[in-house]
């Protein structure tokens, strides 16, 4: 008689950070069968209450440790990993924190600022033997992952193009680039398997020119044009917005057989192969066998999916291959040269320069 398999104990989760994006990973790990939560951190009084008065009215599990102090949550007993899903400028600390309590770590998109500390970051996850996962979530979306298999149907790639705008949310810690352009790179470098070598980036300010950081001296961007260069010679463009009121979600790859589109808007049909190709007939170029091809997706949340997958990887100790520290930084890399090209005027940037 074949042994049972043993029963692996839940694993005791912390989340850090229950504002807009916190509220959906609340969600989804309340209501994971291999998870205990053990604690929600968050800095505002206010959401602390209604978090509260949410478990409450709900007869929700009260020993769930409710608190603004994020250091004696990561102290708690027993804890295995946690959340971050707190602003960016803060991830540093907090994950370093974590990574040397001995806790594995998912944490919001962007990893860090700067390529250097996330790089640390890194590092130490691999001296400590833990998993750090970015939540890239667009890497987990159904149409992402079809794409990726979709791009050999293309024939030979000739360039990309993106759009993503919309009207707010206005974002004061951080420009439209670091908020939006990581969503499309993000899917870019996936579908191609490749991360760009050069990049230029060009942008205007009219919302908060009096806002200044580190990475936006000038003020924080409201609108730009970013261009993507690739080893392969594969070039892309990407326009950013939130102080467009058409909001746009829509990321395209042409090759010579087909454009393969994904629309995020387009409910119905948010992947498809547009095919068509020339044939020259008497020095004419005339458009031949012209055809829209849905692709089937899998019917599954991708935020769902990324905390599905980040359990995953803690209970097999495997590093994630879909959106692990390594691929993080090689986004933050990306977005600091362009963040470099923006303030330079537009100048081309290589993404190895420090």
């Amino acid at each position: 008689m074949s042994q049972p398999l043993a029963v692996l104990p839940p694993v005791n989760l912390a989340l850090f950070g229950v504002g807009r994006w916190g509220t959906h990973l609340l969600r989804h790990f309340s209501a994971h069968p291999r998870v205990n939560l053990r604690a929600v951190v968050e800095a505002s009084p206010e959401r602390l209450a209604t978090l509260k008065s949410d478990l409450d009215s709900s007869n929700s599990d009260h020993s769930i440790a409710l608190t603004s102090d994020w250091q004696a949550a990561m102290a708690l007993d027993g804890l295995d990993a946690c959340v971050i899903a707190t602003p960016a400028a803060t991830h540093y600390e907090l994950i370093e924190a974590a990574l040397k309590k001995g806790l594995h770590v998912l944490a919001e998109k962007p990893l860090t600022l700067d390529v250097a500390s996330s790089q640390r970051l890194c590092e130490l996850a691999e001296r400590q033997q833990k998993q750090l996962v970015i939540d890239h979530t667009y890497l987990f979306h159904g149409a992402v992952r079809e794409g990726r298999k979709a791009i050999a149907h293309l024939g030979p790639l000739r360039y990309g193009y993106a759009t993503r705008t919309h009207l707010g949310p206005v974002r004061r810690d951080v420009d439209a680039l670091w908020d939006l352009a990581i969503h499309d790179i993000s899917i870019f470098n996936y579908w191609l398997g490749e991360s760009p070598v050069r990049v230029q980036c060009q942008g205007s300010s009219w919302l908060q020119l009096d806002v200044q950081t580190s990475l936006s001296p000038n003020g924080l961007a409201d609108v730009m044009w970013c261009r993507l260069q690739y080893p392969s010679g594969f070039q892309a463009t990407i326009h950013l917005c939130w102080a467009n009121p058409d909001k746009q979600r829509r990321l395209c790859v042409v090759g010579d057989e087909a454009t393969l589109i994904f629309d995020e808007m387009n409910w119905e049909q948010p992947l498809v192969e547009q095919r068509g190709r020339f044939a020259k007939q008497d020095g004419w170029f005339t458009p031949q066998q012209i055809e829209t091809v849905p692709l089937k997706l899998a019917n599954s949340e991708p935020l769902g999916d990324v905390c599905k997958h980040f359990i995953q990887c803690v209970e097999g100790g495997e590093r994630s291959p879909i959106s692990s520290g390594t691929i993080g930084t090689e986004l933050v890399t990306v977005l600091v040269a362009l963040s470099r090209s923006l303030e330079q005027a537009g100048q081309w940037t290589d993404c190895a320069d420090k």
